[in-house]
């Protein structure tokens, strides 16, 4: 016969006197999901390219810049977005700059600014990480129907919208 483990006591339970209010726990997980598949598809993806000789950094920086087309981008803004500080980026694209991966330029309006721009090089390691990004994928989803892919895409492009406008709001 298997015994039972006892569940561990509630210290409020324990202390008929304490008048300390039982917090009503509901299962609401949304964002522990959405954090946790984050951070997991990132650690994978960062393995594989961590095998090519690219940092999480690196990536990330390459990626946001991605984003923005061929304008480049200006270093405060692009440690703005990636939510990180100006010497923590300014680092960063250093040893981006070091390998050849992007390089600043002045701004043509600005000649005091310096946009940050992805080369051609930069590019080709661009390419090796969608291609690394679209294989990760197709097994992540795997035994996922197609309909509820979509769906999910759709819904999380609705919760990226209702969160922006909350923070353009306050």
């Amino acid at each position: 016969m298997a015994s039972r483990q006892k569940a561990p006591k509630n210290k409020a339970q324990d202390n008929p006197e304490s008048d300390a209010p039982r917090p009503i726990v509901k299962p609401f997980r949304f964002g522990f999901l959405v954090h946790d598949v984050s951070r997991m598809r990132r650690t994978l993806f960062d393995e594989v390219m961590r095998s090519r000789g690219v940092t999480r950094s690196q990536w990330s920086v390459l990626a946001t810049l991605s984003r923005v087309g061929r304008d480049g981008m200006m270093q405060v803004d692009l440690s703005r977005h990636m939510d990180v500080g100006k010497v923590t980026i300014g680092g960063l694209i250093d040893r981006l700059e070091a390998a050849g991966l992007v390089e600043r330029r002045m701004d043509v309006d600005d000649r005091r600014a310096r946009r940050v721009f992805i080369t051609a090089k930069g590019f080709e390691v661009i390419a090796e990480m969608q291609k690394v990004g679209n294989k990760l994928n197709k097994s992540i989803l795997a035994g996922v129907p197609a309909e509820h892919q979509r769906i999910t895409e759709e819904t999380l492009a609705q919760v990226k919208l209702n969160i922006r406008q909350m923070l353009q709001e306050q």
